[in-house]
C-alpha cells in the first residue's frame, strides 16, 4: 500500500494585490470595475467589491431570532481580472520596473502609471 506524502499548499504569485482597482475581463460580471477587498494567493483568487454577488440564506442561530437573506461577494479567479487605471479609464497589463532609489514597483504597461508607492 503506497502512502501519499502531504504536500504544502502551492502559493501563486498574483499580479494584483488588496486595494487595487480592477476590471473583470471574463465571466458573468464582465466589464464591472471594483476594488479588491481580499486576495487569496493559496487558491489564486480575489474578492472584488460588487462583483460575483450571491444571495445566501442564513438560518437563525438563536431561539427567537429569525432567518435572513444576506448578499455576499464570492471569490473569482485572479486571471479573470485586469488592473484598471482610474486616471485614463483603461485596463492594462502589469510590468515590474525599478525606481531611481532601486525599489521594485508595479507599473501599468499602457499608461506607465506606477501602482506601488
Amino acid at each position: 500500500m503506497a502512502v501519499k506524502k502531504k504536500t504544502k499548499p502551492q502559493f501563486h504569485k498574483m499580479h494584483v494585490k488588496t486595494g487595487d482597482t480592477v476590471q473583470v475581463v471574463s465571466g458573468k460580471d464582465k466589464g464591472k470595475v471594483g476594488e479588491i477587498v481580499q486576495a487569496i494567493p493559496k487558491d489564486s483568487k480575489v474578492i472584488v467589491k460588487g462583483v460575483n454577488v450571491k444571495t445566501k440564506h442564513v438560518k437563525p442561530q438563536q431561539e427567537g431570532e429569525s432567518g435572513r437573506i444576506v448578499t455576499q461577494e464570492f471569490p473569482i479567479h485572479s486571471s479573470n481580472v485586469m488592473l484598471y487605471s482610474t486616471k485614463e479609464n483603461v485596463v492594462s497589463r502589469v510590468c515590474y520596473t525599478f525606481t531611481q532609489d532601486g525599489k521594485k514597483v508595479r507599473m501599468l504597461k499602457k499608461t506607465g502609471e506606477v501602482l506601488d508607492k
